[in-house]
């Protein structure tokens, strides 16, 4: 969540928001750590289109957002107004295990999350920013026209620079201005 303060309710109605999404799509709700929500696909049960389904649950994600902040701003009044999501989709393997401690909680570990998070963190509100991988995949699994190469590469702490691209939206597709280069 860009925008984000700490106020429980909100973050808790959207995410609730997301959690059904989740489920209907059978993407794996990992964990939420303050602004950040973290879901997989292919998690428990490995899946061929996890790039497509993660791909489909974010533009979902995005799609609801719009009437969520509405709601929440009439009922939390209009500092609401300004939440918007970035996200970051990557692939590849994880390691995953219970840290045990005070709250013990299931967790991914290892590359793919933290390139995962850098994607997310260089990312813009609103749009779905994409690794050369999860393009990649996407390309290969039929859907390179939901794939938009960005003009600009982008520096991700511990990784260089990074070609990287965005997810075209639903309206991009509708009026054809998918396939393009974008900048940030």
């Amino acid at each position: 969540l860009v925008h984000f303060s700490p106020s429980r309710p909100r973050t808790e109605s959207l995410y609730h928001s997301f959690d059904q999404l989740a489920k209907k799509r059978r993407i794996f709700k990992v964990e939420t750590v303050g602004d950040c929500y973290v879901a997989a696909a292919g998690l428990p049960e490995p899946r061929r289109d996890h790039a497509v389904a993660m791909a489909r649950f974010a533009r979902d994600c995005n799609a609801m957002m719009a009437p969520l902040v509405k709601r929440l701003e009439v009922d939390l009044g209009p500092d609401t107004g300004d939440l918007a999501l970035r996200t970051g989709l990557h692939s590849g393997p994880v390691t995953a295990g219970v840290l045990r401690g005070e709250r013990a909680r299931f967790q991914l570990f290892g590359d793919t999350m933290n390139t995962t998070a850098r994607i997310e963190s260089t990312g813009k509100a609103g749009r779905i920013h994409l690794s050369q991988t999860t393009a990649d995949i996407l390309t290969e699994s039929g859907k390179s026209h939901w794939v938009v190469a960005r003009t600009d590469r982008v520096h991700a702490k511990g990784k260089g620079e990074l070609q990287t691209f965005w997810l075209s939206t639903l309206d991009e597709e509708k009026d054809g201005s998918e396939g393009k280069s974008e900048s940030a």
